[in-house]
C-alpha cells in the first residue's frame, strides 16, 4: 500500500506547478490550464484522505465528482469568455485586455 505522504506530496507539487502557471502566464488559456492543475490536486487530497480515513463511506467519492462538475462548468464558462475578449480585442493575452477601463 502506498504511503499517505506519497500522494500528499504529489499533490503539493501538482498544485505549486498550477500555482506557478497561474501566476506567471500571461495567455488566458495557459491560467485555465493552471487551474485546472490546481483542481487536479484538490481532487487527489480529497481521494486520499477519503481512502485512509473513512473508506466505507462515499463522502469522499461525492466530493470529488462534484469538483469535476465545478471544474468542467469553469472550464465552459471561461473558454466562452475567452473567445468574447477574443472577438473584441483579437487577443487573449491578458496585459493587453482593457475592458474594465473607459
Amino acid at each position: 500500500m502506498i504511503p499517505l505522504n506519497w500522494y500528499l506530496i504529489v499533490a503539493a507539487a501538482l498544485f505549486s506547478i498550477g500555482l506557478y502557471g497561474v501566476l506567471s502566464r500571461k495567455n488566458a488559456v495557459a491560467i485555465l490550464m493552471g487551474v485546472e492543475l490546481m483542481l487536479n490536486a484538490v481532487n487527489i487530497n480529497l481521494l486520499t484522505f477519503w481512502r485512509y480515513r473513512a473508506p466505507t463511506t462515499t463522502a469522499g467519492m461525492a466530493f470529488s465528482v462534484i469538483v469535476f462538475a465545478v471544474a468542467a462548468a469553469e472550464v465552459s464558462v471561461g473558454l466562452a469568455l475567452f473567445i468574447a475578449v477574443y472577438r473584441r480585442f483579437k487577443t487573449i493575452v491578458t496585459d493587453e485586455i482593457d475592458l474594465m477601463k473607459w
